[in-house]
């Protein structure tokens, strides 16, 4: 028989007992960035950007699919932009000759 007396367990403040050991943090778990997106005023820019928020849930293995699909979008978004057409040239003042 031993003489040692059992510790009494933990309690919380509530009156429940205190979990003996605090959850581990998963350092590879996925976690939100936290990187502030400040829109562009071009909708569709927006949208892509918006996009990388998907990155926040997922592993990093997973970020990879997320930034390629980002940045093929906003490719094409630059490259419509340079399909639109602009406005026409001035006229030179040199074209009406005689």
């Amino acid at each position: 028989m031993s003489d040692a007396v059992p510790e009494p367990e933990a309690q919380r403040s509530d009156g429940e007992p205190a979990q003996a050991h605090a959850p581990e943090h998963d350092p590879a778990a996925p976690a939100p960035l936290g990187v502030p997106r400040t829109p562009t005023g071009n909708a569709e820019v927006d949208a892509r950007l918006a996009r990388l928020a998907d990155a926040d849930h997922l592993t990093t293995d997973g970020h990879v699919e997320v930034y390629e699909d980002v940045h093929r979008g906003l490719r094409d978004a630059l490259t419509a932009l340079d399909a639109r057409p602009g406005p026409p040239a001035p006229p030179s003042p040199y074209e009406h000759r005689s």
